[in-house]
């Protein structure tokens, strides 16, 4: 990446996503020239290092404004928004709204923003590109949090999203987009009252010039999505053994099943695992189990990477880019 990254950094408003939880949103360039955007909470002056939350497929970096708030009374919290969402440009080739091309700008974010190591939650796709960057960059990652996401995702699960991605006209209050959202997400959160309805409302949709309301998502990224889930994602997985894993399940996930959370911990022994109660696809990670793994996986993570440790993981990286390159496959 070029300079032109760094200089592409500019500081947005400052907002507040709860009380007392200030951000700031800051731009950088991707390698194709996209103006993409993230969410920074600063964290503490002595924060011990940076945690880099990844959003879901049509999600936003409003999906981590409890989250984020919370982690970021000890460490310093990016919220990445993937090309196409939120305040990220959209991208005209539509071709680009597929993992690889994500990862690679995440590794652009993390040069823009100085960062040579980070703790990465990716909740969904935000966890398949966790992956893909512990695969190719594992010497940048202290650790990962998969919400809800394996290397088989379940037909089923596929089925739902595909049913209603890239889909939806503008509607006319925030009321009308609590209810398309409970339409879609209902059985993932059972508890949910009107008030969590409209809070997710408000972090699904976005107002338009016209004063209607419309997810907010460039309805494009369905177009790569149609063609299902086509990699074996096995190989990229047990990349993570490199790097400390801790992997949540919604007990009721139509996309990681059982048999493949079980198969993953059978993979990767070091792997810690928890079941999220009452949720599906995907836990918001404000929930007390969600939460607390969260908190005590990352006060676990080593603040820096060892020299020796650095050397063997590029050195482990390299080999595995020169085997896919050469063969196309691992």
């Amino acid at each position: 990446m070029s300079s032109q990254v760094d200089t592409a950094i500019t500081s947005g408003a400052t907002g507040s996503a709860s009380p007392g939880a200030a951000f700031t949103s800051r731009f950088y360039q991707s390698a194709d020239g996209l103006q993409l955007h993230y969410r920074e909470y600063p964290g503490p002056p002595n924060a011990p290092f940076t945690v880099l939350c990844l959003p879901g497929l049509t999600r936003n970096a409003r999906d981590f404004e409890d989250l984020a708030p919370h982690l970021a009374r000890r460490y310093r919290v990016l919220c990445a928004e993937f090309r196409g969402r939120g305040l990220s440009a959209y991208a005209p080739n539509p071709a680009t709204y597929v993992p690889p091309v994500y990862t690679q700008d995440m590794a652009a974010l993390l040069k823009a923003a100085g960062l040579s190591q980070v703790a990465i939650i990716g909740t969904s796709l935000g966890g398949i590109v966790a992956t893909l960057m512990t695969a190719v960059m594992p010497a940048k990652i202290l650790g990962v949090v998969l919400n809800d996401i394996g290397p088989v995702i379940e037909p089923a699960g596929l089925t739902r999203i595909a049913g209603y991605l890239g889909k939806g006209t503008p509607l006319k209050s925030w009321e009308d987009a609590a209810e398309v959202v409970e339409g879609m997400d209902g059985i993932i959160y059972p508890d949910y009252g009107k008030a969590d309805w409209l809070r997710m409302a408000r972090r699904r949709f976005v107002v338009t010039p016209e004063g209607g309301y419309r997810l907010d998502y460039d309805f494009n990224i369905s177009k790569p999505f149609a063609g299902g889930v086509t990699a074996d994602l096995w190989p990229y997985f047990a990349r993570l053994r490199l790097v400390p894993v801790l992997a949540l399940r919604g007990a009721t996930s139509d996309i990681l099943a059982p048999e493949t959370f079980a198969r993953m911990g059978a993979l990767i022994p070091a792997l810690r695992r928890v079941e999220v109660p009452n949720r599906g696809h995907t836990p918001n990670l404000d929930e007390s189990a969600a939460l607390s793994a969260i908190d005590d996986f990352i006060a676990g993570l080593p603040a820096r990477l060892g020299t020796m440790t650095r050397l063997r993981r590029n050195l482990s990286a390299a080999a595995f880019l020169t085997r896919l390159k050469l063969t196309g496959k691992i």
